[in-house]
């Protein structure tokens, strides 16, 4: 029921999915992970409830793409299909060709694209092993940004949450510890933190770190709705009902409304 309802706001809050769809990962005393324990990226193709006249224009693509042979016109064709596929939410098409394109123009705005549609894919990713290969492959990209660009916490942040289907999701705590040893203040980190510290069963931590963010930005609905389940689990209803009620009153959108109804019906 939980996952259900969360993925209810999902479009608006692609992190929040993580906690549901990736493998378990325990957290001791946040600093302590063990992962339960995989496919291969799929040939891209337009599928699914896509628009007519965008699978036109991807049908037109990929007829040029596969017309222009190897070369600068070809990574043309596969970075403007990456983009047109992450329009149509088919994001391990949308890094199949821009991995293609970033291969061929080596440069950060590609390395970028790719990085980001293989961490979208992986996010949604249902299927272990596929979650293992698209972590894996955005991580590359990510690792090309930050050894040129060390200071991007957001990268690093994306980067850390990619480790924690890997065998090692250790680091991608320390990670997000080390976003937070440099900018405390972060709500990426904060957030993650606070999610996976939920998926541990570490209540107390949970909700100290998403007070601390809702008091940076009290207008983070997702933080906000977090909080509430998290004081749901420790047992804390009165709290959680003050909360999921706030959520309410803090966004009017209809998803998050059926969110925090269904929260609320729980507790009665």
């Amino acid at each position: 029921m939980l996952k259900n309802r969360i993925i209810l706001i999902a479009v608006s809050a692609a992190l929040i999915i993580i906690l549901y769809l990736l493998p378990k990962v325990v957290v001791r005393s946040d600093d302590q992970p063990t992962a339960t324990s995989s496919a291969d990226v799929t040939s891209p193709d337009p599928h699914g409830a896509t628009p007519v006249t965008l699978q036109q224009a991807i049908g037109r693509l990929r007829a040029g793409y596969a017309a222009s042979g190897a070369g600068e016109k070809n990574a043309i064709f596969a970075d403007s299909l990456a983009d047109l596929y992450w329009g149509a939410g088919k994001f391990d098409s949308a890094a199949w060709f821009a991995n293609e394109a970033a291969t061929f123009f080596n440069t950060m705005e590609s390395w970028i694209k790719a990085g980001e549609s293989y961490y979208q894919a992986y996010t949604f990713a249902l299927d272990q092993l596929k979650q293992e290969e698209l972590a894996e492959k955005a991580r590359q990209y990510f690792g090309l940004i930050l050894k040129k660009n060390p200071g991007n916490l957001e990268i690093k942040t994306k980067m850390a949450m990619t480790y924690l289907s890997s065998g090692n999701p250790m680091q991608g705590i320390t990670m997000l510890r080390e976003v937070l040893s440099e900018d405390p203040k972060n709500e990426s980190a904060l957030f993650n933190l606070g999610m996976l510290s939920i998926q541990s069963g570490q209540y107390d931590r949970a909700i100290e770190r998403l007070l601390e963010l809702t008091a940076i930005n009290p207008n983070h609905i997702q933080a906000q709705l977090l909080l509430g389940v998290a004081y749901s689990k420790k047992g804390e209803k009165k709290l959680a009902r003050e909360q999921f009620e706030k959520v309410k009153q803090l966004d009017a959108d209809p998803a998050v409304q059926a969110a925090a109804d269904s929260y609320l019906k729980d507790l009665k």
